[in-house]
């Protein structure tokens, strides 16, 4: 139950991402002619994502070679000197260069080959960020998936004694929103009939490749504690992670630790509070999925939401402080129920 309530907010979340990416081919429609026309617009943004890699890649300085890496992991064919392998690496050798590089890093390997995430990247986050509970929560989900229990016993205990919880993708945004304002987006990109012109590109490809992050393990970590909530130790480093996670980064982490308080505290008022809270928090979440469609036909908001991201933070913060800046209230109504939210 608890793993497939986090899936349904991760899912409600991903809305952000629904605009098609450049790396995307566009999708079928009826007529040729609309066909021919989102094709070029695709091969014209594909060359326009390009552009910007070759403009950032000169860069030395870790956070805009962050952002080059994002913008050329998903394109095809880059030479080595724009690609994302050498863009991460550089960006990881950079002076100022922090754990969100390696976070991203992770995925600077070969699926194919079975050596994913990548094994460097992993090992230099946990020294790198040993009070970070996602580090942890991540190498779980991997001891987890390599049948090491013992191993993921103690990765939720290092989890739960950490100082917070941060996936870094606040600061791939901010690295994101900063890169595509290099160049203005030219006019072959732009959908004719999109009011959002220029800013909902951008707003597409930030928050469009920003979802591409790497994801701690929590379903792994939801299955562990449930399993062992008979386990007193286990269940006190579980309830003890959640007031982590209920500070965290991301709505996905809020989501699980307000869920572990729900369902493993003995105190029914904790439980009837960590309802109440995760009510507000989807509420939450589903008002500024529709912020963000809505942009998509309202420049002004395109803008601000780009605004935001590139004022840096976390999920949480540009999520709470985009709701609050058009008076959408944090708190769920009364009557209303998320099980029939669209």
């Amino acid at each position: 139950m608890l793993g497939r309530r986090v899936l349904t907010l991760g899912l409600v979340f991903a809305s952000l991402a629904a605009p098609v990416l450049a790396a995307t081919p566009p999708a079928k429609t009826t007529a040729p002619s609309a066909d021919k026309q989102a094709a070029a617009r695709h091969k014209a943004l594909l060359a326009f994502q390009k552009d910007l890699v070759s403009v950032i890649a000169p860069q030395a300085d870790p956070i805009p070679l962050l952002g080059g890496a994002l913008l050329a992991r998903p394109l095809p064919d880059q030479p080595e000197i724009n690609s994302f392998h050498s863009l991460i690496g550089r960006a990881e050798q950079a002076p100022g260069a922090g754990p969100e590089i390696n976070w991203v890093r992770l995925s600077d390997c070969d699926s194919k080959a079975d050596d994913c995430p990548n094994a460097d990247a992993m090992g230099k986050l946990t020294t790198q960020a040993p009070d970070n509970a996602a580090v942890w929560l991540l190498k779980l989900g991997l001891d987890v998936r390599d049948g090491k229990s013992d191993a993921a016993r103690d990765d939720l205990a290092k989890a739960a004694a950490a100082k917070l919880y941060d996936d870094y993708t606040g600061t791939s945004l901010k690295a994101l929103a900063s890169t595509v304002a290099l160049l203005p987006p030219p006019p072959a990109v732009i959908n004719p009939l999109s009011p959002s012109g220029a800013a909902g590109v951008q707003m597409v490809m930030v928050f469009g490749l920003a979802e591409t992050q790497p994801q701690p393990g929590l379903q792994a970590t939801a299955r562990l504690c449930e399993d062992g909530a008979s386990d007193a130790a286990l269940k006190a480093d579980c309830l003890k992670l959640g007031k982590v996670l209920e500070w965290g980064s991301s709505p996905l982490a809020r989501s699980l630790g307000l869920h572990l308080r729900e369902v493993l505290s003995d105190d029914p008022a904790q439980q009837e509070d960590a309802r109440r809270a995760r009510r507000n928090l989807v509420w939450q979440v589903q008002n500024f999925a529709q912020l963000s469609a809505r942009a998509q036909g309202e420049p002004a908001l395109a803008g601000h939401l780009l605004a935001l991201a590139r004022s840096g933070g976390t999920q949480m913060s540009l999520m709470l402080t985009a709701l609050h800046d058009y008076d959408i209230s944090v708190d769920a109504p009364a009557d209303w129920d998320p099980n029939k939210a669209g």
